[in-house]
């Protein structure tokens, strides 16, 4: 190692540089755009997946959401077109047979209502909800609680109402808990109230009330809008949509090839797709990236090759006076990692500058679209390991060149 601090091996790296200067500067920014490049593009797709976790994070994504349409083919006596409902003796069904597959299901109900306070007034959603949907689609609550099991059993005029309906009824800064609004003209008390996210809501701005509450308002006895369906971590979300659709269909009289009678919406399948873009988008970085790579370091080698060709009667003088082959080896490949590390640590540096003003331009805020755009440091010291290892083995191939021609030979190369 002692040759890595001879003041001597660095002053013929600079003098080669140096000799150099257009050559080794463009060899260097090869080098440097492969490993820039792989940096900003790794950021790029960890910001996006940043992104769309922040999304989706707070809904249970292997779901699907069930409801009912109107039939497409006569079957057992009714007619084509024929409408009907959802019953809460679909649901027990679906629970019985599916008991191992279901992690959740939710019934819900919804309309749209006047929603009064005082002399503030607004049209928003009304759905009535069993306490299982906030394990589903996580609540963001800034005051309160969501509706509980004491709700459903009592059958409680109790709501949660979203932060919008908040400040279009109440003053700025008033507690709205334990206030009365009107809903369909009916008081019901403001328990909770909860911030929409940009992330997935299915329901806009809404008011919440029990299930039970809903049921007997509405006067919807034991019929169901729709329902969300949640499997089980590692069942297949789509065969699960397939057998609830058909078991539905025979509790229902439809025909099994109908598929118009019910509506179906496979969130987990919309959630692979995206999910398998962002792996392919992470593997395609990591493809054009070390490619890029390669590519610059194989600029390095041709650079040192020429290099050896321009240094031959030195490299001649130097065998002649006593240098063994393996320090003239040694030169060059110190050489090439030397060139290969100065590239890669300003390749390093420019990618975390640029990720750094693209999080400032468009990682902030609620409308962010690439969140926290960063790139591991094991990832990087990763990358930064394979270049010196491709700078290490592309310098081996002048060092064998310059060592291969005897010192005659060399010394009478003009």
């Amino acid at each position: 190692m002692k040759f890595l601090f001879d003041s001597d091996t660095w002053q013929e790296i600079y003098g080669s540089i140096r000799k150099n200067k257009l050559r080794t500067t463009i060899t260097i920014i090869g080098v440097l755009w492969g490993i820039f490049l792989l940096v900003v593009l790794l950021g790029a797709a960890r910001g996006l997946e940043n992104s769309f976790n922040k999304a989706f994070g707070n809904f249970a994504t292997n779901s699907v959401f069930v409801w009912t349409q109107s039939t497409d083919t006569p079957f057992k006596g009714f007619q084509k077109g024929r409408t009907f409902r959802l019953t809460f003796n679909d649901i027990e069904v679906l629970k019985n047979e599916y008991s191992d597959e279901i992690k959740f299901l939710a019934p819900r109900n919804q309309t749209t209502n006047l929603i009064i306070k005082d002399f503030k007034s607004g049209n928003f959603q009304v759905s009535g909800d069993y306490p299982i949907l906030d394990q589903i689609q996580k609540k963001n609550l800034i005051y309160g609680r969501f509706i509980n099991g004491n709700d459903i059993l009592l059958k409680a005029k109790v709501c949660v109402i979203a932060e919008d309906i908040y400040k279009q009824l109440f003053d700025k800064n008033v507690n709205p808990i334990g206030e009365n609004i009107k809903i369909n003209n009916i008081n019901y008390k403001v328990v909770g109230v909860y911030k929409r996210t940009n992330g997935i809501n299915f329901d806009g701005d809404a008011a919440y009330i029990p299930f039970t509450t809903f049921q007997k308002v509405y006067n919807r006895a034991n019929k169901i809008d729709w329902m969300m369906i949640t499997a089980n971590e590692g069942v297949d979300i789509n065969q699960m949509e397939q057998d609830v659709l058909l078991t539905l269909k025979n509790l229902h009289n439809v025909h099994p090839e109908d598929n118009r009678a019910f509506g179906s919406f496979n969130f987990g399948d919309r959630i692979g797709r995206v999910t398998g873009f962002i792996k392919g988008m992470q593997f395609l970085t990591w493809f054009v990236g070390i490619a890029t790579l390669i590519a610059g370091v194989f600029a390095i080698g041709n650079i040192l090759l020429i290099t050896v060709k321009e240094r031959t009667k030195e490299i001649g003088i130097r065998r002649a006076i006593g240098a063994r082959p393996i320090e003239i080896r040694r030169q060059v490949i110190l050489e090439s990692v030397f060139l290969t590390t100065i590239a890669g640590m300003l390749g390093i540096i420019f990618g975390s500058i640029v990720l750094y003003f693209i999080d400032m331009l468009i990682g902030q805020g609620e409308d962010a679209v690439l969140v926290n755009p960063t790139v591991n440091i094991p990832i990087i010291l990763f990358a930064f390991l394979i270049l010196i290892v491709l700078g290490t083995l592309i310098g081996l191939i002048p060092a064998f060149m310059a060592t291969i021609i005897k010192p005659i030979e060399a010394l009478r190369e003009e």
